[in-house]
């Protein structure tokens, strides 16, 4: 009995484990195919056939047989250890993400502070491997990437507590079975960020946030390949460089599925009760995230990078006042009205 128990909790938790990777796969091509549009040219064209849909596969496998080199004067362990722990924590926080009405990996009611908790060992991996790489411009990208992460969790947070003080619950199910259904109007969906003005104005800086938490162009200041060769994993390569790939990759998703479940209603239909169910659910939860990860591509591809001091104006100067005020003007509305 206890060993069908534990096979039963290997299955649901290969579910997430599965999305990612399909998911890492075909972002890596999509990526490509739309940076090649608004660059206007094409792309990955010639592996798999139709517009090279598996050029990703091909870059696995050629990952997959590179030669693990770690640097002679490097942290050993900890060199091995830092890409386990970023996928790990990335990986983690999917248990608290309710991917329809029947499936949630871990109904907390504690959800959102988990994933909150979780993600932020993202940071001591990126720290872990730019310091135990014994290279300058790792532990210069190392360094920028916790003051990156460290500052812009404090106006990510601050948008997550304002859709909490309206939603009533730290459970990311109860969040989003309250967002079901259409306004009393019977013509816009219920979704929270529809509900109180100020919710836009948290949305903004909540998805500005997050470009910077998952280390997103114009945020990409860990990693800038024309400033420190390759940032925090410089040093890195084969299926060790790989595993940062795909915990960066996870970590869009995972934001852009969290930021769907507070302010986009989750896996609730936006048509009522019209394709509605456990499997449209799914499609709708994953459709939503997936239009969040696409923003984030487009961005890449159309802002330069900012500079240190206006990333750290942006965050300190101008994000972190207007949440909280955002943050007070959304309890007074709640009180009000």
């Amino acid at each position: 009995m206890i060993t069908e128990s534990i096979l039963l909790l290997l299955l649901f938790a290969l579910i997430p484990l599965i999305i990612i990777l399909i998911y890492a796969l075909f972002a890596i091509w999509g990526e490509r195919k739309v940076a090649g549009f608004i660059q206007d040219r094409l792309g990955p064209m010639r592996v798999g056939g139709w517009h090279g849909w598996a050029q990703s596969f091909a870059d696995l496998l050629k990952l997959i047989q590179k030669e693990d080199i770690i640097p002679a004067n490097a942290d050993r362990f900890l060199f091995r250890l830092a890409p386990f722990i970023m996928f790990a924590a990335s990986y983690a926080a999917f248990a608290v993400l309710p991917f329809s009405s029947s499936f949630i990996g871990s109904n907390l009611d504690i959800g959102v502070f988990f994933l909150l908790a979780i993600t932020s060992l993202l940071s001591i991996s990126v720290i872990m491997g730019g310091w135990a790489s014994n290279n300058k411009w790792s532990l210069f990208g190392a360094m920028r990437s916790a003051a990156q992460m460290v500052s812009y969790e404090v106006p990510t947070i601050m948008s997550v507590l304002s859709v909490i003080v309206v939603a009533g619950s730290l459970n990311l199910m109860t969040v989003t079975e309250m967002q079901s259904g259409n306004d009393t109007l019977g013509f816009l969906p219920n979704w929270l960020i529809l509900q109180n003005p100020f919710l836009i104005i948290a949305f903004v800086i909540f998805f500005i946030s997050i470009l910077a938490e998952a280390h997103r162009v114009p945020f990409d200041l860990p990693e800038s390949e024309s400033e420190l060769v390759a940032g925090f994993q410089t040093e890195y390569s084969g299926m060790r460089w790989a595993m940062f790939m795909l915990a960066e990759y996870a970590d869009m998703l995972l934001l852009s599925l969290l930021g769907a479940v507070l302010f986009f209603g989750g896996w609730n239909s936006p048509f009522g009760d019209f394709m509605a169910g456990p499997a449209w659910g799914f499609f709708w939860f994953m459709l939503k995230g997936l239009l969040l990860v696409f923003v984030m591509m487009w961005i890449r591809w159309t802002l330069p990078r900012y500079r240190v001091d206006q990333l750290m104006y942006l965050c300190w100067s101008i994000l972190i006042p207007l949440s909280f005020l955002n943050f007070v003007l959304i309890a007074l509305w709640e009180m009000i009205f």
